[in-house]
């Protein structure tokens, strides 16, 4: 469990040592009780219709409290920093010109701010909720603040980047939700809790098996080689491994234990001692935190490398078709995202099979080739070369802002969900499955699905980027590209999910305004890349120009062929929706048509007038009445 930032310089002062692994401990600590009392009111607790209980309403204040604490530590932790870094006493670190420095210049001090600022926007949701819904709000604002720290990690430095920061944010992700859960579960009345082990039960499960596999890669991007395992660092992975073992054991006792007579006496004890175990296995994350990873001769030459300082991976050589098929540097963050996404579609699959019902084979062929396609446009070889040269990143674009996104939609994923997650344990609880048709049929969705809001989403973003310095800025860092690549796919899934999503939608759009969007959508995406085609400089703000690429050195040149390729490839997919906007047209109006012929036959049978006779009669009234000249 990998959950601190890096510490680049560590103060010979024993003391500011010591206080930065406690002020370390203590957020972690603070963070995870918060986070696992306010997961607990969101998933354990009964609501009543999204209101909250009065059960909700005690553990959050426990939560409101947590999280100031929280806050301290945040605020405690950020000084024993600065005074570590400078590598002298805790009274340093109260220079105010300093604090300033380190709080906005540096990275690692804008994750403290990033903290501090989530911290404070949870207690400000606690202080007002009253619904679940602001409580599904402060579940992810809390878990921003846990994972802020990852990206200037010990794995941000080490080799296999990608692979590091995706092990290591799924690590966190997930073992706060373990870690966050026993907590919760501890925390809430025996009545409660009885109700929600089962629930939790299934969620830890889940969490165990994504906590043990991104840790064993995590460990072995640090250590992969055998003398790693032999120095400080690789003893603490060793004793968190076997915590994760013990912590595991407890899950499958959690089990047996629910179908004994004196299951809650038992389950209570077993909470206990796993939550003690998880304090533990916390201590040693914060000891982690202040021990320097061994570097091996790999990861030595890699630091030294400005490509590889810059985009993570190592300059790849020229492009063929070959390599750009057989490349394969995975992204950790974005390939764990499909990899869940793949796992939880298998198990909706899976359970309306065992269930007794048929899920159409399109739809799971559709889901795969979604996957497929965004995991060459981030892992695979488009994704490698898509980090050095901007038209093979424009490829990437176009393959996760439209080619992905639709096969995505056709899959009906949110219809798959529907059928498929637990509804509320009670008659006036929503459950999860109540939880996803209110937001669906939310204001916030209902503005989102708007044809318009789409539109400027999906099209709009692309000058916003391209055009102003964003673009350049985003390129230079992992977080940055993955929030690009996030950006395309989830803008091109809403815009398409607007068009011709199978799925439940908040507004029934028009066919003919769903047409004439799709031939605005292509009037703008052709002008933008005309505009990328007739531009004199370089849009990227001289990242390219950093790289020094021994091919393809043009780079206006290939900046124009990227132009050139994203008006090619962003035709296609939308004559593909139009063609199926027009199917579905037909389709729609070859039911409406057999429903009208129902209807006739029916009252034809029950010897009444069928909608069209009442119409004409209705007429034929309309025109008796009328005085004639």
């Amino acid at each position: 469990m990998y959950f601190f930032s890096e510490v680049h310089t560590f103060s010979s002062n024993p003391v500011v040592t010591a206080a930065l692994a406690i002020t370390k401990a203590l957020y972690f600590l603070s963070a995870l009780t918060a986070f696992g009392l306010i997961f607990a009111i969101a998933f354990f607790i009964r609501e009543e219709r999204g209101a909250l209980t009065s059960e909700s309403l005690r553990i959050k204040k426990l939560a409101h409290l947590a999280t100031f604490v929280t806050l301290v530590t945040v605020i405690g932790g950020a000084f024993t920093e600065l005074a570590n870094l400078l590598g002298g006493s805790l009274l340093d670190a109260f220079d105010a010109v300093t604090l300033h420095s380190f709080l906005l210049q540096t990275a690692i001090g804008r994750d403290y701010l990033v903290q501090a600022g989530c911290a404070l926007i949870v207690i400000a949701l606690l202080q007002r909720a009253k619904k679940v819904g602001s409580i599904y709000w402060a579940v992810a604002i809390s878990l921003i603040a846990l994972i802020a720290p990852i990206f200037q990690s010990h794995s941000s430095s080490a080799g296999n980047h990608g692979a590091a920061i995706g092990s290591l944010l799924f690590h966190v992700l997930f073992i706060s939700i373990w870690v966050g859960g026993v907590i919760g579960l501890v925390a809430i009345a025996p009545a409660e809790r009885a109700a929600s082990i089962s629930r939790f039960s299934s969620i830890a499960l889940w969490a165990a098996i994504i906590v043990a596999a991104s840790g064993v890669v995590n460990a072995w991007t640090r250590l992969n080689f055998l003398a790693g395992w032999a120095t400080l660092y690789g003893l603490l992975v060793g004793i968190k491994i076997i915590l994760m073992g013990i912590l595991i054991a407890f899950g499958a006792a959690h089990r047996k234990t629910l179908v004994r007579p004196d299951g809650a006496v038992r389950t209570f004890a077993l909470l206990t001692n796993e939550a003690l175990v998880m304090v533990i296995t916390v201590a040693i994350g914060a000891w982690l935190s202040t021990t320097q990873p061994p570097v091996s001769a790999v990861t030595a030459n890699a630091a030294i490398d400005p490509v590889v300082n810059l985009t993570g991976i190592a300059m790849p050589p020229q492009p063929t078709v070959w390599r750009v098929f057989s490349a394969y540097v995975p992204d950790g963050t974005f390939l764990g995202i499909l990899l869940l996404a793949t796992a939880l579609y298998i198990r909706g699959v899976v359970v309306l099979t065992r269930r007794g019902d048929r899920w159409p084979v399109g739809r799971t062929v559709a889901f795969a080739l979604g996957i497929s396609f965004a995991d060459f446009a981030t892992s695979g070889g488009l994704g490698v070369y898509a980090h050095f040269a901007f038209s093979y990143h424009m490829i990437a674009h176009m393959v996760l802002g439209m080619v992905a996104p639709i096969c995505f939609v056709l899959s009906a994923p949110m219809t798959l969900a529907l059928r498929t997650l637990p509804a509320g344990r009670t008659e006036s609880e929503r459950g999860l499955r109540g939880s996803l048709i209110s937001v669906i049929h939310s204001r916030y969705a209902i503005v989102m699905t708007n044809p318009v809001t789409a539109l400027l989403i999906f099209d709009g973003s692309l000058f916003g980027l391209y055009l102003t310095p964003l673009y350049g800025s985003l390129m230079r860092s992992h977080s940055g590209h993955l929030l690009m690549d996030l950006h395309f796919m989830l803008a091109g899934y809403l815009f398409f999910y607007v068009i011709v999503g199978v799925d439940p939608n908040p507004r029934k759009i028009p066919h003919i305004v769903r047409i004439i969007v799709l031939f605005a959508a292509m009037s703008i995406h052709a002008f933008f890349s005309i505009t990328l085609l007739s531009t004199s400089s370089l849009v990227d703000g001289g990242y390219f120009a950093l790289l020094h690429r021994p091919w393809n050195i043009n780079l206006l040149a290939d900046q124009h062929a990227g132009g050139a390729v994203g008006w090619a490839m962003g035709e296609i997919p939308i004559l593909f929706a139009l063609i199926a906007t027009f199917i579905q047209w037909l389709r729609d109006d070859k039911r409406e048509t057999k429903r009208i012929d129902r209807a006739a036959d029916r009252a034809q049978a029950m010897g009444e007038d069928d909608d069209l006779a009442k119409y004409n009669t209705y007429l034929r009234e309309l025109n008796a009445r009328e005085p004639h000249d």
